[in-house]
């Protein structure tokens, strides 16, 4: 709701491994541009967009090959800048999606991404903003004003994997349309829990986290 439409929105992923991919699959799905993907030699920038064939030969050079983004630049629309990252890059895009590594997120980057006019952060790593750039998206939260921490944004996966263990345990297999509006639903439900905070998503998010910590502990048996 705070978002509107993805469509014509353009998105640094960065990262080239299983979040990444299907999250640039997906953004492009919703009609968004994807403007970069990364490993850890370099950068690939699509100035305007990445298009589906581009995906295609990424996969196919992570999933078959297991080659660097280096040696695709001559099969993809986009340029390959080596040594550096979506954040060190100055490239302007909306939305930012760090989905390769901890701490790739630094101050510095955090600070060009919102100069560039980026306007949210959502993590797909676990903890790819470091403290500094924590920060940085605190104290610009007018600019951009949607940073999101992985324990919300990147929660589909464990998620995903909690509703396998469901198939499993009662001998089912749904089908992938049921499996993705369950897992729809469900993001939906850790969202309204952060809206709930009536403060900062970023703050929501914490809070959501600790009360079904603490709500366990309590069921467990382990605090009274």
């Amino acid at each position: 709701r705070k978002l509107g439409k993805l469509e014509g929105a353009r998105c640094a992923v960065s990262g080239s491994g299983n979040v990444a991919q299907y999250a640039a699959q997906k953004l492009m799905q919703l009609g968004a541009k994807v403007i970069t993907m990364s490993d850890s030699n370099g950068v690939l920038i699509f100035e305007d967009g990445m298009k589906e064939e581009d995906w295609k030969e990424i996969i196919h050079a992570k999933q078959v090959l297991r080659a660097r983004l280096s040696s695709i630049e001559d099969d993809v629309t986009g340029r390959y800048v080596a040594n550096e990252t979506p954040w060190s890059v100055d490239v302007e895009y909306d939305f930012a999606y760090p989905c390769a590594t901890q701490n790739e997120v630094t101050k510095a980057g955090a600070e060009r991404l919102v100069k560039n006019g980026a306007k949210g952060l959502f993590e797909g790593a676990n903890l790819p903003t470091d403290a500094e750039g924590q920060q940085v998206l605190r104290d610009n939260a007018d600019s951009c004003p949607l940073y999101i921490p992985g324990k919300a944004s990147n929660a589909g996966g464990v998620g995903v994997s909690g509703l396998e263990m469901s198939q499993n345990a009662v001998r089912l297999q749904w089908k992938p349309e049921e499996v993705d509006g369950k897992l729809k639903e469900m993001m939906a439900g850790i969202y309204s829990q952060m809206e709930l905070s009536g403060d900062t998503l970023e703050k929501g998010a914490n809070r959501a986290g600790f009360m079904k910590v603490a709500q366990t502990m309590k069921e467990l048996g382990w605090v009274s």
